[in-house]
């Protein structure tokens, strides 16, 4: 035993073993064993195991250690199948190839090289490549694992997340990012490069992402604790297919009701049921566009945290509140919490099947110590959901579920998570996937037991997988002011560039010192208005935050109201391609929120633009986030002319311009050869039907827009209940060209009256209906060509 040597052999044994793990970074290759699905390779020091998941999809797993710890993941959903590929080598490397590229490793140092297959180099792993060191953290030995890459001069890399308060480029190119999840700041372990590939790291424990070693040469991903390095390689090239590549392997975003992409209405916080169906009358009454109302949190008190009960003396029969919203066609969303407070029956019953953890929560209202849920137990998290679920969600009828506090949050006491014990494992190993297996419990008994409502969660937290799970990011408790408003742009984008297609944030931000800001202040109507031109933008729509800020509200003067309704109005009418965009997002993984190097990777121009974004493939959005701003930057990108939204106005692409930017403006550019589906304005989201659609074309080069239809709210989809038609614009020839439907759903609209309308100065401009038509096109299924 090492411990009975004389002490200074121990200490000489123990450097020696520290020498030989620190320099297992290249390894030497001494032998190699084909598997169905890949290679595993014997090295001088451990071993290291390339899975061909897909032709495009590939897994590299590293250990110092004889044998590989197999463990079901967390992120990965989904069963991979045999994938053919090539394998052979050289006298210096090995070389495998697919149908789509081809990996290389180099044998003396274990480094791969990812090529297409021109030979062209995609990516490549640096000498001093895949690392596992001894650590010890928070008293817990254990090992660091880390990756490193080169990185050329020209490379961008997005993604790794929402970091609420990251006042830095969106580019990670040249900059670290911490990506331990707590509260206001998160991780998602996925990186996009403009070289074309995408990367995910297998790993939940904290971990820290370097952008810049070497000069900027090289990037590492450093995870505090593992015992194997773990990744994932997605090749492209473009933007999308690498996106595409991490649902398939983690899962595909489903559907969410119709309402879902309407304006949220929310306060911290309604304190009485008569409030809140007073918010419902003042919106109805006013007749402005709305589709939710939020209870949130404390709605318990004075009963402990975890009740699950709504009190009766401020909220007498919620039942027959939520039956008064669905009356007026407004849907209730409420906020629950992972957190008990002892002395609650569901305290008492999770703690009984070992479901609680000693991670606790310092409750600001009633100064005790709360303890979270284990979510990572899968008993704990049925008791769970039965618990919402009996006492609140299906017994009032409430449409969607607020997931707030998430992280966990324990404040500072970040240790206490490392050496907390879940039913998976230790905490340290399983620091960042509290939300993802929160939300997969809530979804998971959601579909079961209430399976003709489609879910719909609002998280503080996401983490790789998470959309599966009907989960929208938001962007946390961010403070009301313009610096804010300024980072939550770029942080939507890089969100959206992880892998999480729904996000959102706070509009006008959540607190102003922890109070709420004198909203009828001039400074703070202008910070509202330009950030709800920005939500109306953001894949979800939502207001919150403390203070009244309703569109209805007294804060608001006259002018400001007709700026937002104008907003709102502009997103309900729009509301035919966005609900067409989230049908993308679930059929074929798209990305509605994208950063301008989606369309544009090959203009080097936008890798380093943080507050410009396409909104779908029409809409260049170029939100307004400094305070007193008239006119704003913006950067036109080469590929395409470009439409002036308000005025018609067309402008060539590859130059930056001064953009006016009035208080009623956001500037908006459109893609030439857009084709734009606008809807009647309406006070919900399916007041009217889609029969009737002004179609508007943005000639100069050709174009098409998929429509997708359904049912609007159930799941029926999954089982082929939606229908899909295609507009394509021929700009040569003037010809709109409509193809036969696909597809059939109950309910389904016989015929379509398409509203023609060729955008330019004198027509088509804004969000208001369009006064002529350059022609009406009545569509009954059947592909149909019109001449313009």
């Amino acid at each position: 035993m090492i411990s009975k040597l004389p002490a200074l052999r121990r200490l000489l044994l123990l450097l020696i073993f520290v020498y030989l793990t620190i320099t297992n970074a290249g390894a030497a290759i001494i032998s190699c064993q084909a598997k169905s699905n890949g290679i595993i390779f014997k090295l001088d020091r451990g071993l290291m195991k390339i899975n061909i998941c897909k032709d495009d999809i590939i897994e590299v797993k590293y250990t110092v250690f004889d044998q590989f710890r197999e463990k079901n993941s967390l992120i990965i959903d989904h069963k991979w199948q045999y994938t053919a590929f090539k394998f052979e080598q050289s006298k210096s490397r090995y070389i495998i190839t697919t149908k789509r590229l081809k990996v290389i490793v180099n044998k003396a140092t274990n480094a791969i090289t990812y090529e297409d297959l021109k030979g062209q180099i995609i990516a490549a792993e640096d000498a001093q490549n895949k690392t596992m060191t001894p650590a010890t953290i928070a008293g817990i030995n254990t090992y660091n694992v880390s990756t490193e890459f080169d990185s050329p001069a020209t490379e961008a890399l997005y993604g790794l997340g929402c970091h609420p308060t990251d006042s830095l480029s969106i580019n990670y190119k040249g900059r670290d990012q911490d990506l331990a999840i707590r509260y206001m700041t998160g991780a998602i372990p996925v990186v996009l490069s403009t070289r074309g590939y995408g990367l995910m790291w297998d790993n939940y424990s904290a971990s820290n992402f370097y952008g810049g070693i070497d000069n900027n040469t090289k990037f590492k991903y450093v995870s505090e604790s593992g015992n194997q390095a773990d990744y994932y390689f997605f090749y492209g090239p473009d933007f999308d297919q690498i996106i595409n590549l991490y649902r398939i392997a983690t899962g595909k975003a489903p559907m969410f009701a119709k309402w879902a992409f309407g304006l949220f209405q929310s306060q911290d916080r309604y304190m009485t049921q008569k409030e809140i169906l007073s918010v419902k009358d003042n919106y109805r009454n006013n007749h402005i566009p709305v589709d939710v109302i939020v209870q949130d949190w404390y709605y318990w008190d004075p009963l402990p945290i975890g009740s699950h009960v709504m009190n009766p003396e401020r909220y007498p029969n919620p039942k027959a509140m939520m039956d008064e919203l669905h009356k007026a066609n407004i849907h209730g969303m409420l906020s629950i919490w992972p957190v008990f407070g002892k002395g609650t029956k569901d305290y008492d019953a999770l703690n009984k099947i070992g479901g609680l953890t000693d991670i606790t929560w310092d409750n600001i209202v009633t100064h005790t110590f709360d303890n979270y849920y284990d979510a990572h137990n899968p008993k704990a998290r049925d008791l769970y959901w039965q618990q919402a679920r009996d006492s609140l969600v299906k017994r009032y009828g409430w449409d969607a579920w607020w997931i707030d506090q998430c992280e966990p949050d324990n404040g500072t006491l970040l240790d206490a998570r490392r050496q907390s014990n879940f039913y998976t494992g230790k905490g340290i190993d399983y620091f960042n996937s509290y939300s993802l297996v929160h939300t997969g419990g809530i979804y998971e008994g959601w579909r079961r037991d209430i399976p003709g409502k489609r879910a719909f969660f609002l998280a503080r937290q996401s983490f790789a997988g998470e959309q599966r799970n009907a989960a929208t990011l938001w962007s946390s408790d961010i403070f009301c002011s313009f610096a804010a408003l300024k980072i939550q742009v770029p942080q939507g984008i890089n969100a959206c560039a992880s892998g999480i297609p729904y996000w959102t944030s706070d509009i006008g931000g959540y607190q102003y010192y922890w109070k709420a800001p004198d909203w009828s202040k001039p400074e703070f109507r202008e910070l509202f208005t330009r950030w709800f031109q920005f939500g109306a933008f953001s894949p979800i729509f939502r207001i919150h935050g403390k203070g009244e800020r309703a569109l209805f509200s007294n804060n608001w003067d006259t002018a400001t109201k007709a700026i937002l309704l104008k907003f709102d109005n502009l997103r309900y009418r729009l509301l035919p391609y966005i609900y067409s965009l989230a049908g993308r997002v679930t059929l074929d993984n798209y990305t509605m929120m994208r950063g301008l190097t989606f369309d544009f990777r090959n203009d080097t121009n936008v890798y380093n633009i943080p507050d410009q974004y396409m909104f779908g493939p029409a809409f260049l959005v170029n939100p307004v986030t400094a305070q007193g701003e008239k006119s704003r930057k913006v950067y036109l990108p080469a590929a395409s002319k470009w439409y002036d939204f308000w005025t018609g106005n067309v402008l060539n692409g590859g130059q930056a311009i001064d953009a006016s930017a009035p208080i009623d403006v956001l500037p908006l550019y459109i893609k030439a050869g857009s084709i734009v589906p606008l809807g009647p304005e309406m006070e919900y989201a399916t007041q009217k039907p889609g029969n009737i659609i002004e179609l508007r074309i943005y000639p100069g080069a050709d174009g098409s827009f998929k429509m997708y239809e359904d049912e609007n709210d159930n799941y029926n989809y999954e089982k082929g209940a939606y229908a899909t038609f295609t507009i394509t614009w021929k700009d040569k020839t003037r010809q709109l060209i409509i193809s036969d439907t696909k597809g059939k759903f109950p309910g389904m609209l016989k015929q379509h009256t398409f509203n023609v309308v060729l955008a330019g100065s004198n027509n088509g401009t804004g969000g208001a209906v369009a006064q002529k038509f350059d022609k009406v096109v009545v569509y009954s299924g059947k592909a149909i060509t019109a001449k313009l």
